[in-house]
């Protein structure tokens, strides 16, 4: 990970990095349910709520440091995270977000992305951007988050006939 010096340069690149993921939106209902063996078994609807909850988690992270110095919530879920594991935390999102209706997870999917965006251009830079643990942080649950699922996305579209 290269270090941001401004916000700017931080958000264009997570703007890129995502919007392979809007062609998501595109899918038919069936079509996002339909688990696709190329992608670990995960549907379409199931990269989207994956992504989407660790971006609500950016989204919470960064609405506490447009208030204060700090992330409670980080700190909270660092620690579950380093206390259960990767494993256990996955399924248990998964989980969540199969219960929710597809129309849920697609209006979930349709505007968190805008809107964490929209929170990290008024939190003030020295609290994310200046700040290498946070911007580590949001680096990590945003862009490399969404390049390391590229190949789920990739064999998603590719079962949807899109691409």
């Amino acid at each position: 990970m290269s270090m941001y010096t401004d916000a700017l340069s931080f958000l264009e690149d997570e703007r890129d990095a995502w919007r392979p993921y809007e062609t998501l939106s595109q899918l038919t209902d069936d079509e996002l349910e339909r688990p696709v063996e190329a992608a670990h078994g995960w549907s379409g609807r199931d990269l989207m709520s994956h992504l989407v909850h660790w971006q609500l988690l950016a989204l919470d992270v960064a609405k506490e440091l447009g208030m204060s110095e700090t992330s409670a919530r980080k700190v909270a879920a660092d620690e579950d995270f380093e206390r259960r594991g990767d494993v256990v935390v996955n399924a248990e999102v998964d989980a969540l977000w199969r219960a929710k209706s597809i129309d849920a997870v697609r209006q979930a999917f349709a505007s968190t992305a805008g809107e964490l965006r929209g929170f990290l251009t008024v939190v003030p830079e020295t609290r994310w951007v200046k700040n290498a643990d946070m911007q580590t942080f949001f680096y990590e649950e945003l862009t490399e988050h969404y390049e390391e699922h590229r190949p789920e996305l990739t064999a998603i579209l590719d079962a949807a006939g899109v691409g």
